[in-house]
């Protein structure tokens, strides 16, 4: 199969590539044959040892003057590729109309903008309404998604297929919901003895400290300010931010001023995530929009449970109170009573718990996803 994966940016740190490296994988090792893998992007910053490195890779980046133009020169430029390149099927990660496949990995524009503007002042509500940026993607969203180009829109929770057959006029049988998937065997329990220790002395966290991980880059959307004022109220504990934010001074800022910055890490972007859950207890992510983390499936494969909110895919996976808990995305306190709910557990029942979080994972390997991606394309393939 010659398969073209379309992302204006690669970056090994994404959660779309993530998954594009892993779906990668996963046919690789399945009957699905040879796998022939263009990467059409304007900047491609892969990883040597992704599967994707064996790609090849077709540059695609005009000239452009703000982000509007921007958007709309690497749609144009795409689809002249698409147009004298012989793929069977494109795959795209972006907002570009007339593509047969589209991955909703960032969800639906409209619904995050409804979502922000729930949680932001009247001076940045105006702001979003005036902003050109967003009412283009509004206006490519939609046309991507009622285009009769479009054959399959590739989903990763019922949250985000629901908001595309509540907004836009496309069929269901165009929406194929497959979810995300993890390495089981690299992700898993048994990392907490080779990076546990080591790494908690790096950061200079006590072994006995309750540490939660947040593992996210975009912290508004994702919730780092939340996460900051329930920590005022959970005594003792420690908060590990793994990411990076253009506005993380502004978040530091925010931790000195509410007395927390002595609890809070601030680590930046990883290329590999696993130590640090490794070294935590508890995954954080009170996140405002987030249709389905790869980040928290790699921490239920590490046996954490997940602290997430209603706005997110993973909540869909949590049963309250065995493998995580689900709370408002816009409120705090019901954040700061279940970090003091997992805190005051005894050992038994929290081991209890990071078991079923491990158990939670298991529907979602890399061979899963690839069974499932290898009936879509061949369905595709066969109705061409």
């Amino acid at each position: 199969m010659k398969i073209a994966l379309v992302r204006a940016r690669y970056s090994s740190h994404g959660g779309a590539e993530r998954f594009a490296t892993r779906a990668l994988r996963a046919l690789a090792g399945s009957e699905a044959g040879a796998v022939d893998l263009s990467v059409i992007a304007r900047r491609w910053d892969a990883d040597a040892n992704e599967s994707t490195a064996a790609a090849r890779f077709i540059r695609c980046d005009p000239f452009y003057l703000g982000s509007v133009w921007r958007d709309a020169s690497f749609a144009s430029g795409v689809n002249a590729i698409v147009a004298r390149e012989s793929f069977d099927l494109v795959q795209s990660h972006e907002r570009i109309p007339g593509l047969p496949v589209y991955r909703a990995g960032d969800g639906v524009h409209a619904a995050w903008l409804e979502r922000r503007a729930r949680a932001a002042t009247p001076a940045a509500r105006l702001g979003m309404r005036l902003n050109p940026h967003h009412r283009y993607l509004v206006r490519a969203e939609r046309a991507m998604f009622e285009h009769p180009a479009l054959r399959a829109v590739i989903c990763n929770s019922t949250l985000v297929r629901d908001e595309i057959l509540a907004r836009f006029a496309i069929g269901p049988e165009r929406i194929a919901l497959i979810r995300n998937g993890v390495d089981l065997v690299r992700f898993t329990p048994d990392a907490r003895a080779t990076y546990r220790s080591r790494l908690r002395a790096e950061l200079a966290i006590a072994d006995d400290a309750p540490v939660f991980v947040f593992v996210g880059s975009g912290f508004e959307r994702k919730g780092v300010a939340r996460a900051l004022r329930a920590l005022v109220e959970v005594e003792r504990a420690v908060l590990v931010v793994v990411g990076d934010d253009k506005h993380r001074a502004r978040y530091a800022a925010t931790a000195r001023a509410r007395g927390v910055a002595s609890r809070v890490r601030f680590v930046g972007a990883v290329a590999d995530p696993l130590p640090y859950y490794a070294m935590a207890d508890c995954f954080l992510l009170p996140t405002l929009y987030d249709p389905f983390p790869n980040a928290a499936l790699e921490a239920f494969a590490c046996g954490l449970p997940v602290i997430t909110t209603d706005a997110c895919g993973a909540a869909e996976l949590i049963d309250e109170g065995r493998n995580g808990w689900v709370v408002d995305a816009l409120e705090v306190e019901p954040l700061v009573a279940v970090m003091l709910t997992w805190i005051s557990m005894d050992p038994s029942e929290q081991a209890r718990i990071a078991d079923q979080a491990r158990q939670t994972a298991f529907p979602f390997s890399l061979e899963a996803l690839g069974t499932e991606l290898v009936a879509l394309y061949r369905r595709l393939l066969a109705t061409r």
